[in-house]
Formats: C-alpha cells, sequence, structure tokens
C-alpha cells in the first residue's frame, strides 16, 4: 500500500515538502526562545513575541480556510511558504547582526502567525486532491509518521545548534526550509481550485457558508466542541503542571523521558495505524483518544517514574490514532470544496482553547493542590474524549477503505450471472 502511494509523483513531492517544512518548524520554537532570551535578556520579550504569533492565527484562521477553498490549495501553500521563509529569514538576520529589538520580531511574528492561518486549512484540504479516497488512510498516516518524527528529532537538533552556534543559525534553517518546501510545492501538477455546486459571492459569505456546513455536519461539531474541552483542560495541565508536578515525584530528569516516551508512541502508532481495517475509523479513533488522559491521572496519583513513563507511551499511541482517523474522517466525508473551511472552525475552536486552558491552570493550581488539579484534568478530558460516542453519527460513521475491501472482496466472487452486485447500505 505505501509503496503504492509512493509512486504517485505529486505525493512523494507533497511527502517531501512536509517532511523538510517540519523539521524546521519543530526546531524553531527552541531556537526563537533561546535567540529571544540571549538576545534581550527578558522574558516578558518572549511572552510578546509568543503571543504576537497566536493573535493572528486566531484571527485569520477562518479566513485562511475560505481562501484554501476559493483559490488553488497548491497557490496558497506556495504563497505561505514563500512569506514565511521571509519572516523566519527577518527574524534570523536581526539576531545574526546583533540587532534585535522587540518591536520588529513581533511585528515579524504577527506576519508569521497570518501566514499559518492560511497553511493549515490548505494542508488538510489538499491532501484529498493527492490521493484516492480508499488511500487516505495510509497517507496520513504516513505524513503523521513523518511529523511525529520530526516532533522528536527537530527539538533536539535545535538545542544541540544553538548550544554549538547560537539560536539565530537555527531560526535562518527554518528559513531555508521553508524555502526548499516551496520548492517541492511548485513541482505539484494540481492547479484547480475544488469545483463548488454554486458561485462564491464574496469572502464573507464563503466564510458564513463554512459556518452552515460545519453546523451541518452533525459529528464534526460533536467532535469539534468535546476537543475543544480536551484542549482546555490538557494543553496547559501538561505544558505547566506536568514539568512542575513530575519533578516533584521524581526529578527534573524525569519529564524529559516522559515526553521522549509520549513521543516514541507516536511514531511507532503512526508506522502501524496504516495497517487498520477497520469499519469505524471514527469511533476507534475516540476511544483511543481518550488515552490521553492517563498520563493525567498517574500525575494526580502521585505514581513514580517507570509508571509516568510507561503511560506516556501508551498515551502517544492513543493519540496518534485520534489524529489520524480525524484527519481521513473530514477527507472522506466533509464536500471537496468546503473542507478547508469546515477545518479552519474546528482548527479555530481547537486553538481558542489553548491560552486559556493555560492561563486558568496556573489559577486553579494557586487555589487548590496541584495533584487534584491534574486528576480533575483527566477525569474531564476522558470523559470528554469518549463523551461523542453518545452521538450515532459519530459511531456509525463508515471508513472509506472498509468499503473499498468489500468492494474487492465481492471483484474476487465469480462472476457467472454477469450482474452488477448493489452496494450494500
Amino acid at each position: 500500500m505505501l509503496s503504492a502511494l509512493l509512486r504517485q509523483t505529486d505525493f512523494r513531492w507533497f511527502l517531501s515538502a512536509q517532511a523538510v517544512s517540519l523539521l524546521g518548524s519543530s526546531m524553531a520554537p527552541v531556537a526563537l526562545a533561546f535567540g529571544v532570551l540571549d538576545a534581550s535578556g527578558n522574558t516578558g520579550d518572549l511572552g510578546v513575541v509568543l503571543t504576537a504569533y497566536m493573535v493572528p492565527l486566531l484571527a485569520f484562521l477562518l479566513v485562511g480556510g475560505a481562501v484554501a477553498d476559493r483559490l488553488p490549495r497548491r497557490t496558497v501553500l506556495l504563497a505561505a511558504h514563500l512569506g514565511s521563509a521571509l519572516t523566519q529569514g527577518g527574524v534570523a538576520a536581526l539576531l545574526l547582526t546583533g540587532r534585535y529589538a522587540l518591536l520588529p520580531v513581533a511585528a515579524l511574528g504577527l506576519l508569521n502567525g497570518a501566514l499559518a492561518a492560511f497553511t493549515t486549512p490548505a494542508l488538510r484540504g489538499i491532501v484529498p486532491q493527492l490521493v484516492p479516497r480508499d488511500r487516505l488512510l495510509q497517507a496520513n498516516a504516513l505524513l503523521g509518521s513523518v511529523r511525529n518524527a520530526t516532533k522528536i528529532l527537530g527539538p533536539s537538533l535545535s538545542g544541540i545548534a544553538v548550544a554549538v552556534v547560537g539560536g539565530g543559525p537555527a531560526i535562518a534553517f527554518d528559513a531555508l526550509t521553508y524555502l526548499l518546501a516551496a520548492g517541492c510545492l511548485a513541482r505539484l501538477s494540481l492547479a484547480a481550485a475544488p469545483t463548488s455546486p454554486r458561485p462564491s459571492s464574496g469572502m464573507s459569505a464563503d466564510i458564513r457558508d463554512g459556518w452552515t456546513e460545519f453546523r451541518r455536519i452533525r459529528w464534526v461539531w460533536t467532535v469539534s466542541v468535546c476537543f475543544c474541552v480536551v484542549n482546555l483542560v490538557q494543553v496547559g495541565t501538561w505544558q505547566i503542571l506536568g514539568p512542575v508536578l513530575t519533578r516533584q515525584l521524581s526529578g527534573e530528569e524525569t519529564w524529559g523521558f516522559v515526553l521522549s516516551a509520549r513521543g516514541v508512541g507516536m511514531l511507532v502508532m503512526s508506522a502501524l495505524v496504516y495497517r487498520l481495517v477497520v469499519r469505524h475509523l471514527l469511533r476507534l479513533g475516540q476511544l483511543m483518544s481518550a488515552l490521553g488522559a492517563i498520563p493525567l491521572l498517574a500525575l494526580g496519583a502521585h505514581l513514580d517514574a517507570p509508571w509516568l513513563i510507561a503511560v506516556a507511551f501508551v498515551a502517544g499511541l492513543g493519540s496518534s490514532v485520534a489524529t489520524v482517523s480525524w484527519e481521513t474522517s473530514l477527507q472522506e466525508h466533509v464536500p471537496a470544496h468546503m473542507l478547508s473551511r469546515v477545518s479552519s472552525y474546528d482548527d479555530l475552536l481547537s486553538y481558542i482553547a489553548i491560552p486559556v486552558g493555560q492561563l486558568g491552570v496556573g489559577l486553579l493550581a494557586d487555589r487548590f493542590d496541584g495533584y487534584q488539579v491534574a486528576a480533575t484534568a483527566g477525569i474531564v478530558y476522558a470523559a470528554a474524549a469518549v463523551l461523542p460516542l453518545l452521538s450515532a453519527a459519530v459511531r456509525r460513521l463508515p471508513h472509506a477503505q472498509d468499503d473499498h475491501a468489500r468492494s474487492g472482496r465481492r471483484s474476487r466472487r465469480p462472476n457467472t450471472a454477469n450482474l452488477q452486485t448493489p452496494e450494500p447500505p
């Protein structure tokens, strides 16, 4: 199956673009953090730069989804990657020349966040244009393997690069990866935008149509709302309380092992999930996503280092299946001409919950015991992850690969009557 995917020229170029771009992007946060801190000596500057990235990302995400449905997605991705190369190159130049100043770096962060708002919906929407519908699971699994590998490799490489040459060169490398990725995307033969059944009447109307479609598809908004709750309670608790509680339980070095174990679990499962033959992929993804609550529950239960590392690995397995199943389900069942807009509403719900949760967990930890906060977050996480399964629209959503497999099995039967076999209901 994978060899068949890799024989498709467009998909090979897209996979190469993603591998190069994601490697640079996984290195950028570490490089930017130390680059800004070394140049300014002020943690407040770093907070401003990171906020400057998030604000336009949230503000322009719906516009990015509408643009990705209106224009050829290859064109959108090319423009966004070239723009990101310029913005990251500008930050690198300021750091390398010793001319760091908060205002220009924050302004470049604003531009970079705006470009990301156009990149994310286009990336999700372009995959169904590259591979057949019954190969979407394999394609997303392979892309997930690349993404998870860069998450493990990138921060380590960035840490070494920062220690040896500083943050500026590492950010310059990220700018270079955007250029290389743009070169790969330019080789794609795709040109036309997905065909809409009715002509567009303007950007605002496109965004409203995306909202109408998002609300219309029950299983999409059900899962999106529940995972908004998941992000609200998980990200801040994991990123802020996770290292603090782990240090109290087992020492600072344990947190690094916990993060690595989770990353390895994600990589292992993404390399295996393409073999899945399952009738209801989204149902499986929701069940597996609940495994992500276990590390929070383990922190709340004061478990020692070996247990924390083990459950982090298990959570990584579940996270990988959940991600691939969600991406594949959207691409199989949302109309192609609406896919980027529907995805942008899903992404907006996910992203906007994260800073709220990050701010809230600090307040809760000051008021209550941190271990109780972690345990409560784990319970809410698990409940929110499985709650969508109460909806028949989620439980019964079919997976296209299963239809393809059944069709294949039928085609191998002797057709003595020379009759067409109808599709099962």
